[in-house]
């Protein structure tokens, strides 16, 4: 059943609102930054290697145990240090559109959980990786198989934007995602054990395109 409750999570049918951003991606596209196939590959691969995603990865685990300790054990300290680290993952972002979208997704993902039977203790409000490490807390996933459902994630919501932005059909899109799976797979191992506030992002150019994004003249995405 973990496997099945993993796949509704990245499933693009949850009611989160992802499909309505592109982290940056709609910026490249206008200005010819990226415009065929192997470019989202290179944008990709560069962001799972080097990017701001990786700190988010890395905080899945701790943010789930402190959950789990408020949640199971009424530790408010739990409580205390989820909200630190959930704030500290937010304050890595500079751009105000990826901010308000990782509030968003995550509120949603909370009240999702809710509606499903796995309310918190009292209202919290959790930003995306926060709510989804207590998604995977609650339906029992894996913590190696969370944190490589949180970079697929990611991957198939870049390429879902992508297909709507470049030359780029979905049976080229799939070909990518499954490209990089062992690259995801591999980055998910990697950081399972990795303190995130010991860690660095090189992830510049992707901050860059964010920052950018509220000065285009014509927008599809909200990011």
């Amino acid at each position: 059943m973990t496997s099945l409750a993993l796949l509704q999570l990245v499933s693009p049918a949850l009611p989160v609102g992802a499909f309505s951003y592109s982290e940056g991606l709609e910026v490249l596209v206008q200005t010819n930054g990226l415009n065929d196939e192997q470019a989202v590959q290179d944008w990709l691969t560069a962001e799972l290697t080097r990017g701001a995603l990786r700190l988010e990865v890395a905080a899945l685990p701790k943010l789930r145990q402190q959950l789990e300790l408020w949640v199971h054990q009424g530790d408010v300290q739990g409580r205390d240090g989820v909200e630190n680290l959930d704030g500290w993952l937010l304050a890595t972002r500079e751009a105000s559109e990826l901010r308000a979208q990782q509030r968003q997704m995550g509120q949603s993902l909370v009240q999702l959980l809710n509606d499903l039977g796995h309310p918190l203790p009292e209202p919290v409000r959790l930003s995306w990786p926060a709510a989804w490490a207590w998604a995977a807390s609650a339906m029992k996933i894996p913590v190696l198989d969370m944190l490589e459902g949180y970079l697929y994630g990611w991957v198939a919501n870049q390429l879902s934007a992508a297909v709507r932005l470049v030359p780029l059909g979905p049976t080229r899109a799939q070909v990518l995602q499954q490209r990089l799976l062992p690259l995801v797979q591999k980055q998910a191992l990697q950081l399972r054990d990795m303190d995130p506030q010991q860690m660095w992002s090189a992830g510049v150019g992707a901050s860059l395109t964010q920052l950018a994004h509220a000065e285009l003249y014509s927008r599809l995405f909200r990011s």
